[in-house]
């Protein structure tokens, strides 16, 4: 499995290291959307450790730490000018969007299709118990998810497929623009695999902390 350089674009742990103050001036003068992808803030299940499967099956609200994960990736939005902000229909996120929103006066668009992945039998589990209950099936997965998906839920190619044709349909009327788009770790992953070139086998080498920002010029 190729390994991603450390100095990748797409690799920089701190949430805006790379923003240029110019970046937004730049895809826009090429008539690009500049969209800051953002990973929802953490809710009890993010935290715990180890951390517990939450699909789409599962929607709680953010936990105290969470929020202030959201109000930093706000923060740090603030001075953006952003027209639209994006978010899946999950709380976690929706909760996360609207702090992300309001400094803005943008009312959240709510889209189904950057809902999380549907994690299928493995909700609510952690990894730990995944391989001590269903070993096979967890290393087929872990060898390559866009094959072989979570048992009874989606696959990496299933996401891949309504993140494309959410992107197509969006993405064009914001061109010059900056949007934000607040979703879960499998669908920012494959959205940045993809930027990166990376086979969606590969898409979990793509890692977003809670309430991380991105930038990427799509």
């Amino acid at each position: 499995m190729a390994a991603i350089p450390r100095d990748h674009p797409l690799t920089h742990d701190h949430p805006l290291t790379h923003d240029h103050p110019l970046a937004h001036d730049h895809a826009a003068s090429l008539g690009q959307p500049t969209v800051y992808l953002v990973r929802h803030g953490a809710t009890a299940a993010n935290l715990q450790h180890p951390p517990r499967l939450q699909g789409r099956r599962s929607d709680p609200p953010l936990a105290e730490p969470g929020y202030q994960q959201a109000d930093a990736a706000s923060a740090q939005l603030a001075a953006v000018p952003l027209v639209a902000v994006y978010s899946s229909p999950l709380r976690r996120a929706r909760e996360t969007a609207e702090r992300i929103a309001r400094p803005h006066r943008l009312r959240v668009e709510v889209c189904e299709a950057l809902i999380e992945c549907d994690v299928g039998q493995w909700e609510g589990l952690d990894r730990q118990t995944i391989d001590r209950l269903d070993p096979l099936a967890h290393r087929r997965f872990l060898a390559d998810p866009a094959q072989h998906g979570y048992p009874g839920g989606e696959s990496f190619a299933q996401v891949q497929a309504r993140l494309r044709a959410w992107r197509a349909a969006v993405l064009p009327r914001h061109a010059g623009q900056a949007i934000a788009v607040v979703s879960h770790h499998v669908v920012l992953r494959i959205w940045l695999a993809e930027l990166a070139g990376l086979p969606l086998s590969q898409a979990r080498q793509m890692t977003l902390a809670n309430g991380e920002v991105r930038r990427v010029s799509a």
